[in-house]
């Protein structure tokens, strides 16, 4: 099986694609490289902590570290779009609304797969 199989993986790639969109498109110019900047990079290492944690699951407690990273960096991402939104540099609520939910279910199914890594590795 490949970490591409994983829906934690999936959900994780289309938030850098969409989060990444949405800085590039619906911030003002000096947010870009300020929160715009630190949404994109805690966003893409969601994703890329989940891909350096399946490399390493044949170790249990390697796996469990990196998926807890994975939680610290998906926190940071919901965060700085809370932030961003906060402050109205990011007025669209709708697609606020659509990221922050999608950032959540993340994050619940995120619990539920670690929860079995920890019961069942």
């Amino acid at each position: 099986m490949s970490y591409k199989k994983l829906e934690i993986w999936q959900l994780s790639r289309t938030l850098v694609i969409d989060i990444h969109k949405m800085t590039l498109t619906k911030l003002p110019k000096f947010e870009m490289f300020e929160e715009g900047s630190q949404i994109r990079r805690s966003v893409k290492s969601v994703k890329s902590n989940i891909v350096e944690g399946y490399g390493r699951r044949e170790y249990k407690n390697e796996f469990i570290r990196f998926l807890v990273y994975v939680h610290a960096s998906l926190d940071e991402t919901i965060d700085h779009l809370e932030t961003l939104f906060e402050t109205e540099s990011f007025k669209d609520q709708p697609l606020f609304e659509d990221l922050h939910s999608r950032l959540d279910m993340l994050g619940r199914k995120l619990n539920r797969f670690l929860n079995t890594v920890r019961q069942s590795h």
